[in-house]
């Protein structure tokens, strides 16, 4: 009964809630523990006690919480399980399985805002312009990391992007985002500069894959003709990080994360960024007022006299 519900509720998460592969598998993996607390396998015989949905309460969810806290899981991640309880007894609900949502009586553990980690501007220039442009794959980085901090998008949305998303004449990209959401992103002149360089190596890439493996719809490729994973642009963010002296503790994110605080810090409306970044609520924008505060502080501090 169990597994059914829970494979049904997968189903619904992929094709009417369109979540990623990344939600759906750590969906998939929180259920899994939550139903290896109620009922372990057995070790001979693979068996399971069978559960009752209908009887499980607020006390039990909180107990296996409990469990996971006193193993030491960081709190975030028993804040994701709580919720993923919480989104399945919803479906439960909708689908006439149960009446009411036991996990929405367990409180979220209370959680440190962590402040997303950030370039200067003039950092965020000089990490850009790393990459050697007498190379093939330098031109390539550059206009990935032009793009990256022009538009703010995520990594893995930028790996997604299609030559026909990319509109030259008006500097717009169109981005699907998570759980397939549509919006469209201005960008600057210097990343338009560094993609029409780009689309000349670009070219190059493609005549030498395997006309098989060649993917010619893909903006960004590497020096094999096919899409470029977010997992390469880590690693090359990982390389510039190594060559741009006193240039730490940054990762493709970070770039999205100065985007945010520079637009901010520049007198953008916070509701401008929530659309450009693709945010579906304000208040995860709004961890960016937190950057600009921090920022306020420190210049009031060096600057006032009675600071």
């Amino acid at each position: 009964m169990m597994e059914q519900l829970f494979a049904q509720f997968l189903e619904h998460l992929r094709y009417e809630r369109n979540v990623s592969e990344h939600t759906l598998r750590n969906y998939g993996i929180d259920l899994g523990q939550f139903y290896d607390h109620l009922a372990p396998a057995d070790p001979q015989t693979g068996a399971r006690r069978e559960v009752d949905i209908k009887q499980l309460d607020h006390i039990t969810i909180r107990e296996w919480l409990s469990t996971l806290h006193t193993a030491q899981k960081k709190k975030t991640s028993i804040a994701r399980k709580l919720a993923a309880l919480r989104t399945f007894f919803q479906f439960l609900i909708r689908e006439g399985v149960v009446e009411l949502n036991p996990a929405k009586l367990v409180s979220t553990p209370r959680l440190e805002k962590k402040l997303p980690n950030h370039l200067s501007i003039e950092e965020a220039i000089r990490f850009i312009e790393t990459p050697d442009l007498a190379t093939d794959l330098g031109q390539r980085d550059r206009a990935i990391l032009e793009l990256l901090y022009g538009t703010g998008v995520r990594v893995s949305e930028l790996t997604k992007l299609n030559m026909r998303d990319v509109d030259f004449k008006n500097k717009l990209v169109r981005v699907m985002g998570k759980r397939r959401k549509e919006r469209i992103v201005p960008f600057g002149d210097p990343a338009l500069h560094a993609i029409m360089q780009y689309l000349t190596v670009r070219n190059v890439f493609l005549q030498h894959a395997p006309l098989a493996e060649r993917e010619s719809e893909a903006l960004f490729l590497n020096y094999q003709g096919t899409r470029i994973t977010t997992r390469s642009v880590g690693r090359m963010v990982d390389k510039y990080i190594d060559i741009c002296a006193g240039i730490h503790n940054i990762s493709p994110h970070s770039l999205r994360h100065s985007f945010a605080t520079h637009l901010l810090d520049s007198g953008a409306d916070l509701r401008d960024i929530q659309e450009l970044l693709g945010h579906a609520r304000l208040s995860t924008t709004q961890i960016y007022t937190h950057v600009s505060m921090e920022k306020l502080i420190e210049v009031y501090d060096k600057a006032h006299p009675k600071a």
